[in-house]
């Protein structure tokens, strides 16, 4: 199974040593997040082509940041310029229709993530085949079980799926990468965020905290080894010190 290279966005000067990074590591699946400055982004992107060349793909994520009109003229244009693999999140998928009109007004494949966090909207959007590509996971509807027989069920409606990710531990990773790998239908350029942690729960590194691909999982069950010393130290770090918010709160209360 091939995983993405997680591009934070910056200059464009800091776009290129990430990517320079990323190719000699064998990545070739670069995602951006967009949506925020349509300009800087879209020197980012003329920075991310030129480093790694035509052949390698670009994915955006724009977080339902557009309106219809303004997501067409910004696909096109970049897709034009720097060449667009898929789009996620483009619109606000509520209502669906959006994504519809979306698909009829630009070349590029389009990718639901927001939108799909029951069973029941799942398979609307499936249905619906408002999206080229499914990007959700097993936290999202519940179960590995039920994530696996929702992937079989983009399949049969000719879709593709994306495992998504929300800073996962390895354990987690671990247990999306067998279904990831039992499925016809996965992408390349699954979603990973190990490159990005500190430390880890496993004895062992799973092999997305260094590089692109991992393979066939050979060990009984998650094919996982956790470090009981590690686990007990931030389960006792989660009793002193809360849950972890990854996000700074503001409040005026």
């Amino acid at each position: 199974v091939d995983y993405f290279c997680y591009l934070a966005q910056g200059e464009p000067e800091d776009l290129e040593q990430q990517c320079r990074d990323a190719v000699d590591r064998g990545y070739t699946c670069f995602y951006l997040k967009v949506g925020i400055d349509a300009e800087a982004e879209g020197e980012m992107l003329a920075a991310i082509r030129r480093t790694i060349g035509p052949d390698r793909k670009i994915r955006i994520d724009a977080n339902e940041a557009w309106s219809v009109p303004e997501a067409a003229r910004l696909i096109n244009r970049w897709d034009d310029a720097h060449g667009i693999d898929f789009v996620e999140a483009p619109v606000p998928i509520d209502p669906v229709e959006n994504m519809l009109e979306l698909r009829g007004r630009v070349p590029v494949a389009l990718c639901a993530n927001e939108g799909l966090g029951r069973t029941a909207d799942t398979m609307r959007v499936i249905r619906s085949r408002c999206a080229d590509v499914l990007c959700f996971s097993s936290y999202w509807v519940g179960t590995l079980r039920r994530f696996h027989t929702l992937c079989h069920a983009a399949h049969l409606e000719g879709q593709s799926v994306c495992k998504h990710t929300h800073g996962e531990l390895g354990i987690a990773a671990a247990a999306g990468h067998h279904v990831m790998l039992s499925i016809p239908n996965a992408t390349d350029g699954i979603q990973q965020t190990s490159t990005m942690m500190e430390h880890e729960l496993l004895v062992e590194p799973t092999p997305i905290a260094e590089g692109p691909k991992w393979g066939w999982i050979e060990k009984p069950g998650l094919g996982v080894e956790v470090d009981e010393d590690r686990m007990q130290h931030y389960h006792e770090a989660y009793r002193r010190d809360g849950q972890f918010l990854p996000y700074r709160i503001e409040t005026d209360c």
